[in-house]
């Protein structure tokens, strides 16, 4: 599913798969990432390597080797 940090995934659940399985969910993301959600359309900062937007329960995540471009974070799928 992904090669250390030269990997990609096709889908942001595989993305909050990942990061589940390594222990980094709650890691702190290097730069806070603001971005509007997909699902709501309402501006959210994610802090940490998976995140649930506060409205609406859509789930993201990010790979710490990606987390320094806001264009790695997945949407894994609502309350995922």
């Amino acid at each position: 599913m992904h090669d250390g940090c030269n990997g990609s995934f096709e889908n942001g659940k595989q993305v909050v798969d990942k990061v589940r399985m390594m222990g980094f969910s709650q890691q702190s993301m290097p730069i806070p990432a603001v971005f509007k959600c997909h699902e709501c359309n309402e501006e959210i900062t994610m802090v940490t390597m998976e995140y649930t937007c506060p409205h609406c329960g859509m789930v993201y995540g990010v790979t710490p080797c990606h987390a320094f471009d806001i264009n790695n974070i997945m949407a894994a799928g609502e309350n995922y």
